[in-house]
């Protein structure tokens, strides 16, 4: 009865960008292969789910604040998923709708993405159906959702450098403005994917000039992060090197994208390895640098015990050194040529003269995988096994979280919830290592 199941309703076979026409033919043979519209129904699910948690986010943010907490008192982290929320809010409905029309060309007749129609090898013309259409409604949602992979990251790197610098945040406004720019352009630099669609050419050169904009205020928080450092009394924890090996990537596919980002080099460069090697840098690897950071950080806090350090260091040493022998060749691998997405690449053989790329990149890939499994490990095995925390405040940070019990009740605070008085990076300050955030300022003290 399984295997029939299986039969009847087929793979999704549209490819991850489900482009029409491909995804909008049924055809001739598929019966009732229905394994697409399942993906798409389950894609408006998810939409709708995380619609849902971005206005929690929202609502919970604004409405829901201790006394005290004004919005230019609250950590980065919570700004980070304040803008992510929003940007969910505003671009999920744009890829619900292109969803919605795609299972309407599949099964109701119409023509949104369609030219022609091929009912049982027949074609049937019909009228204002284009396939563009739903690249343009895939990517208006597909470029903020870069951010919202990386929105949290950044507010999750941004305060684990200052704890662990023992500074305050570097332009803790210019840090505000940034991500708020950054959410801006988000929405305005989508068709910088399609600048090989027949995209008409001055468009082309505004969607250039927008996608290079938005490097400014990435540049910026950058230059905030490393001001950061610059000068600290560094802690090399485990969630310190994760947050530098962030901001080392971020940089490195910042400036891949500076290459995608001018239509005239993009028509040589898309659909080559360059792309797969700068996406992955910095929506894969570097978003995963960002929460293995905040994970190592906030464990004591969530389970009352230490990640073992010394499996998270040989943890991130290999992942860190592995992740740029992987994707730093394809980017060479794309410059001389060579397309993705083709499984037979001996046409290209005489690239490897540079000692089979392809093999050692095969061989590398295997290794960081394999250290991945060591991290699982290490998180598992602490939960239970862990050298206990004997202090409810470990990294000496000055945000609210840190001032609950090793093991908080119901509450998290036992009597009365805590009131702010200042903003969360006094580091350094009037002789004291750092300040919390609970402490009232003095007469002589700013509150920023």
């Amino acid at each position: 009865m399984l295997s029939s199941i299986f039969v009847h309703t087929g793979p999704a076979s549209g490819g991850w960008t489900t482009y029409p026409p491909l995804s909008a033919l049924r055809q001739a043979g598929d019966g009732q292969k229905i394994g697409t519209d399942l993906w798409l129904i389950s894609m408006a699910l998810f939409i709708v789910s995380s619609l849902l948690g971005g206005l929690n986010y929202i609502s919970t943010i604004l409405n829901m604040r201790t006394k005290g907490m004004s919005m230019t008192r609250m950590p980065l982290t919570i700004w980070a998923m304040f803008f992510t929320a929003v940007l969910g809010v505003l671009s999920f409905p744009v890829l619900l709708s292109g969803a919605i029309l795609l299972l309407f060309d599949r099964n109701l007749g119409t023509s949104f993405y369609l030219s022609d129609i091929v009912i049982n090898g027949e074609i049937l013309p019909n009228e204002g159906g284009s396939a563009i259409l739903y690249q343009h409604l895939f990517w208006f949602l597909g470029h903020p959702e870069v951010y919202i992979i990386l929105l949290p990251a950044m507010g999750m790197v941004s305060e684990i450098l200052s704890v662990n610098s023992r500074k305050p945040i570097f332009g803790y406004m210019a840090m505000l403005g940034s991500m708020f720019a950054i959410c801006i352009l988000a929405f305005l630099v989508w068709a910088h994917h399609m600048f090989v669609t027949g995209l008409n050419p001055f468009l082309g050169s505004v969607f250039v000039l927008l996608t290079l904009l938005i490097a400014v205020p990435s540049a910026s928080k950058v230059f905030n992060w490393l001001t950061t450092l610059w000068r600290g009394n560094i802690r090399f924890t485990p969630a310190t090197l994760f947050a530098i090996g962030f901001v080392s990537l971020f940089i490195s596919g910042g400036l891949t994208g500076i290459f995608l980002g001018n239509s005239t080099i993009d028509i040589h460069l898309h659909d080559t390895m360059f792309v797969v090697a700068h996406f992955h840098i910095v929506m894969g690897v570097a978003s995963f640098f960002g929460m293995f950071a905040g994970v190592h950080h906030w464990f004591p806090k969530m389970f009352g015990r230490y990640m073992n350090n010394t499996i998270a260091y040989i943890h991130f040493w290999v992942t860190m050194v592995g992740a740029y022998l992987i994707f730093w060749p394809m980017h060479y691998q794309g410059l001389a040529g060579m397309p993705r997405r083709y499984l037979d690449k001996r046409g290209w053989a005489s690239f490897n003269q540079f000692g089979d790329t392809d093999k050692m990149i095969t061989v590398v890939s295997i290794i960081v995988f394999a250290v991945q499994l060591m991290f699982v490990f290490n998180f598992f095995y602490s939960i239970f096994k862990g050298r206990k925390v004997t202090t409810k405040n470990p990294w000496g940070a000055n945000t609210l979280e840190w001032t609950t019990e090793i093991n908080p009740g119901h509450g998290n605070w036992d009597g009365e919830i805590p009131e702010v008085h200042r903003w969360p990076y006094d580091y350094s300050k009037d002789g004291r290592d750092f300040i919390p955030q609970t402490e009232p300022v003095g007469e002589n003290e700013s509150k920023h």
